[in-house]
């Protein structure tokens, strides 16, 4: 079992991956257990795949656990939704001891922590992802949120889980869609943090479904591990986590969350801000030609004519743009990322003809 550490002070946890470490979960939960309520949040589907297991091996340990199931989609990730799921877990008798087993990807995972951060000012959950890109990001680092028609996780707080457990065997029952969708999150990490990771990327797409999956796991939960231990609350560093997603999260909402997967919204996202980093002569023409080649290897969805103005007009709406100022990630170089005030309009405007 590998096992990495997100070192917060009292709000330090482990990323324990294994596969198959679903079936261990009741004795790795068994110090957590106190005879109190425990709840799976997760998916009809999924519940089906897997939930209606782990219940079973919960209860047979000895956990009293029950499980409310969200829409699949973003549209879980609605204020209405949150209220139904806080009103089973008051039916269902849930009280301040509670723990909550995520049992999904970045949509339940999000949902499941603001649920957690929020229900009777605050209790303990742990995320256990079932897609590619929840297994390298968002499961990590205790960013969660709802969104509203205006924006993407314009709701939300940090709240960290008390562990993540990540089994590499869920991979098996994902879509090419899901995987790709991942794909995208991990490009991030070779793009923004390790030059060599970005170059076995590279080698490794050309043959996706002979991906070494665990192996890119392992390094991006390393690298967010490291990174959330020493900006927790997103003040710094951590930003450069959002390379990409600037654009990507305007391109969602342009395009609908249930038409553009949140990696490939990035992808996307990233062969723009590629370009805005290479039009501010921060990154050298060779160097954005080997991005900009290595996510046109992505089988992506084919987008639709954009309208500079209305993605320029969703891009305000991001949580960067601070003070009309926009916080936007550039690159310095393949493995170096950094945080601009300095992109204009127009550069931006640029940038859409690639898309």
């Amino acid at each position: 079992m590998k096992k990495y550490k997100v070192n917060l002070r009292d709000r330090s946890y482990y990323i324990y991956i294994e596969p198959g470490i679903k079936n261990s979960l009741p004795s790795l939960l068994s110090e957590y257990n106190n005879g109190q309520k425990w709840i799976i949040i997760s998916q009809y589907k999924l519940m089906e795949l897997f939930g209606y297991d782990l219940k079973s091996n919960l209860i047979s340990s000895g956990f009293d656990c029950s499980y409310i199931t969200l829409p699949n989609g973003e549209a879980a990730k609605s204020i209405n939704e949150y209220n139904r799921a806080i009103s089973q877990m008051i039916d269902l008798g849930c009280d301040r001891k509670t723990c909550i087993l995520s049992l999904g990807g970045g949509v339940v995972g999000d949902v499941s922590g603001f649920i957690a951060s929020s229900f009777m000012r605050g209790i303990k959950y742990f995320q256990i992802p079932t897609t590619l890109l929840s297994m390298v990001d968002s499961s990590i680092g205790g960013k969660t949120g709802i969104n509203i028609d205006r924006g993407k996780n314009l709701i939300g707080a940090i709240y960290q889980p008390k562990g993540v457990f990540i089994d590499q065997n869920f991979l098996v029952t994902l879509s090419q869609e899901e995987v790709v969708s991942g794909l995208g999150e991990i490009i991030k990490y070779g793009a923004i943090l390790d030059k060599e990771f970005f170059e076995k990327i590279s080698l490794w797409v050309q043959d996706i479904p002979a991906f070494p999956f665990s192996e890119a796991i392992e390094i991006c939960c390393k690298l967010k591990a490291d990174i959330v231990s020493k900006d927790e609350f997103d003040n710094g560093m951590r930003g450069i986590l959002n390379f990409g997603h600037t654009i990507g999260h305007a391109l969602e909402l342009k395009f609908g969350f249930n038409k553009l997967r949140h990696g490939e919204a990035v992808a996307f996202g990233m062969l723009c801000a590629g370009y805005v980093s290479f039009k501010l002569k921060k990154l050298d023409e060779k160097q954005f030609n080997v991005l900009e080649k290595l996510i046109r290897t992505l089988p992506l969805p084919k987008l639709k004519k954009i309208n500079s103005e209305e993605l320029l007009s969703l891009i305000k709406r991001d949580k960067k743009f601070v003070k009309g100022k926009l916080k936007f990630i550039i690159l310095n170089k393949i493995g170096e990322a950094t945080i601009s005030q300095n992109v204009d309009n127009l550069i931006l405007k640029e940038s859409f003809k690639l898309l």
